[in-house]
């Protein structure tokens, strides 16, 4: 009895440009979610994974600077769940 051929796996669909999507856009095309991406830690060379670019080695504790992660971070206001002027006890709120 022989084995099917394999199939190959389905190529992921390209992801839009966030700033290419309309403001009245819904549904899953316009809500785009984190990133997880791989690279070598800088210092010890350990692989290490993080959210759109963003890294922090657990080995040897390196971080890389915010600002190189592949987009912006969102800011404060445009959290949905939260309710104007509501810190929450956040000091930094």
């Amino acid at each position: 009895m022989t084995n099917p051929p394999a199939t190959p796996a389905p190529e992921s669909a390209p992801v839009p440009d966030p700033d290419s999507v309309p403001e009245h856009a819904s549904g899953p095309a316009a809500v785009i979610g984190p990133e997880i991406t791989y690279a070598e830690c800088r210092q010890c060379g350990t692989l290490i994974a993080g959210l759109d670019g963003r890294y922090s080695c657990g080995v040897c504790g390196w971080v890389n600077h915010h600002s190189e992660g592949h987009r912006l971070l969102p800011r404060a206001e445009d959290d949905t769940n939260r309710a104007a002027g509501d810190t929450d006890n956040n000091r930094l709120g």
